[in-house]
């Protein structure tokens, strides 16, 4: 048999005596579809951001751009998440980077757990954690502040949470983590070779580290940095509940307010949301141009030997350091969110007078919205996990057997909400839908569609990934057989490529329950959302009911990263890499 190509329309094989007509594959209709939703999704909201921003009263204009650097507040607010991305983002790599050379390269005790516990900063959603914190370190009734005045019999406070340095040291709790992902699988591609030998040549721990180690993994290292940097300035939660309440906005709360005063600006929102924008894109293209130009493999034939650092004295202090800051990220916040929850005032002493149930009842029956919130986030959770995985399905198919030209399209438009942070992908898609035709603002409709433009990457990213293993061999089988596309791929494909598409699923999920930042845009009081009800709360200071609410977000997550551990063998760290 002499294969031929199985392009859309083309005939698949032909084999001696038997004469295959071309004919028209009746999938076509599907892939065409595909293309249209995934370019409706990402390009639709991004296409009326663009015009917005330049529609003025005369036609098109760059007055609105010309604002963000001559109004001192919106000018301030570009300074301030620009600082604040770059501060944390480097103490994120910093102590990610050391806390990845710990775990994969030293001795160090307890490697799993903390893996594990970098997995609980990972999967906590940032402004749950700056949340924790300002009952950790605000300035009258912090659990660190009380104590200080206790133990000292000092007025005033030792932390402040509402600073721009406490806004700086919650981000860089909960994205450290990507850095230590980057660096912990760049440096298990490492073989431990080049250092061996620097060490026989009598480098010591600290040069080899410096000068064999370190050129090594700069790629991870400039990567974590650039994806904390970028992850940092998209962040709406965290400014939301520290910077706001300090009197500074950063791009993303400066949007909101823009947002929710009357008459929403628009035009403002719309250059603002474009700046954001082209700043991630100018960062992500930076990085992938800077590692593009280097070459960093070590992987040889001959197989790779990872060999064990002794840390010697350093061993019980680099020990304490690893437990230091997953207790900053986890142990503290939630010990913090739990007493709350079962507390009758969350700020006195956790005694048998204190304790009660009742925040459980008011936060579930006390309050309409909570019904509403938690049915609307796992509704959605569930049909972004459905719909996004099947969305992503498609494409990887069509993106990895190169069913039509231009599939690369296709797969760029994919994997581009990655660098669409979320409220600008949200002020998009309220200009275009707000509207006529379609009037979706008000409706959880608006909230699917920005959660699967937003989750679309991953997905994608994951059943692609998994497809790249199943040899097409499989599929032309049944091709020959007389079954068209969709039949192949729904009895042969899909069934092989089962635990990726369920990890996809469960990290969509997991994306979905957890986001604020397009949410706070989009909600209404019709379309209630955890994050958003946990937000609203903390306005009126209601502390007890939030910590439970925050605790029944967290056994969402939780639940479903146990579910993805044990049932499918997959770290939800090494699929975000």
């Amino acid at each position: 048999m002499n294969r031929t190509s199985s392009k859309l329309g083309e005939p698949l094989a032909k084999t001696s005596g038997v004469n295959f007509r071309p004919r028209l594959d009746p999938s076509l209709p599907t892939w065409i579809g595909v293309c249209v939703l995934v370019g409706v999704l990402v390009g639709v909201p991004l296409w009326w951001l663009v015009t917005t921003s330049l529609r003025g009263e005369q036609g098109l204009t760059l007055a609105h751009y010309r604002q963000i650097f001559s109004d001192r507040a919106l000018l301030r607010a570009v300074r301030n998440s620009v600082l604040i991305a770059f501060w944390a983002s480097l103490l994120a790599t910093a102590v990610g980077s050391l806390m990845g050379w710990l775990v994969t390269r030293t001795d160090l005790p307890f490697k799993q757990l903390f893996r594990a516990l970098v997995l609980a900063s990972f999967v906590t959603p940032p402004f749950v954690g700056a949340f924790a914190w300002t009952m950790l370190a605000g300035p009258n009734a912090g659990w660190f502040n009380h104590l200080y005045r206790y133990t000292t019999g000092l007025e005033g406070h030792l932390f402040n949470i509402y600073s721009f340095e406490g806004v700086i040291f919650v981000i860089f709790l909960y994205s450290y983590p990507y850095a230590f992902t980057m660096i912990t699988n760049a440096l298990e591609l490492v073989s431990s070779e080049m250092e061996e030998a620097a060490a026989i040549l009598g480098a010591g721990r600290f040069r080899t580290a410096l000068t064999i180690t370190l050129p090594l993994i700069t790629p991870a290292l400039l990567g974590g940095f650039i994806f904390a940097f970028v992850h940092a300035l998209a962040l709406f939660g965290v400014p939301a509940v520290l910077a706001m309440p300090a009197g500074f906005h950063t791009i993303t709360t400066q949007i909101w307010v823009l947002l929710s005063q009357v008459p929403q600006e628009f035009e403002i929102v719309a250059a603002l949301s474009v700046f954001l924008l082209l700043m991630a894109v100018a960062l992500l293209s930076l990085q992938k141009r800077a590692l593009g130009r280097k070459g960093f493999a070590t992987i040889t034939g001959r197989g790779m030997r990872r060999s064990r650092i002794e840390l010697g004295r350093w061993r019980y202090p680099a020990l304490v350091f690893c437990f230091f800051v997953v207790a900053l990220a986890v142990f503290l916040p939630y010990l913090v969110l739990i007493k709350a929850a079962f507390s009758k005032a969350w700020a006195m002493p956790l005694k048998l007078e204190n304790l009660t149930l009742d925040n459980w009842r008011v936060a579930v029956a006390g309050y309409s919205a909570t019904k509403d919130a938690v049915i609307n986030t796992l509704e959605l959770g569930a049909l972004t996990g459905t719909l996004g995985v099947g969305l992503a399905a498609f494409v990887a198919y069509a993106v990895n057997r190169k069913l039509f030209r231009g599939y690369q399209i296709l797969a760029y438009l994919s994997v581009a909400p990655t660098v669409v942070p979320a409220i600008v992908l949200a002020a998009g898609l309220l200009i275009a839908y707000s509207g006529p035709p379609f009037f979706l603002y008000g409706t959880i409709w608006i909230l699917l569609l920005a959660y699967l433009t937003k989750e679309l990457p991953v997905g994608y990213t994951q059943v692609e990934t998994t497809m790249k293993g199943i040899h097409i061999e499989l599929e032309e089988a049944s091709r020959i057989l007389g079954a068209h596309r969709l039949s192949t791929m729904k009895n042969v494909t899909l069934p092989l490529a089962k635990g990726g598409i369920v990890a996809a699923w469960l990290l969509m999920f997991i994306g979905a329950v957890r986001e604020l930042s397009a949410s706070i845009l989009l909600y209404t009081s019709k379309s209630w959302v955890l994050s958003v009800l946990i937000i609203d709360l903390q306005n009126h200071g209601v502390i007890e009911v939030i910590s439970v609410l925050s605790i029944l977000m967290l056994t969402f997550t939780f639940i479903t990263v146990a579910f993805m551990q044990k049932f499918i063998g997959r770290d939800i760290l090494r699929l975000n890499e």
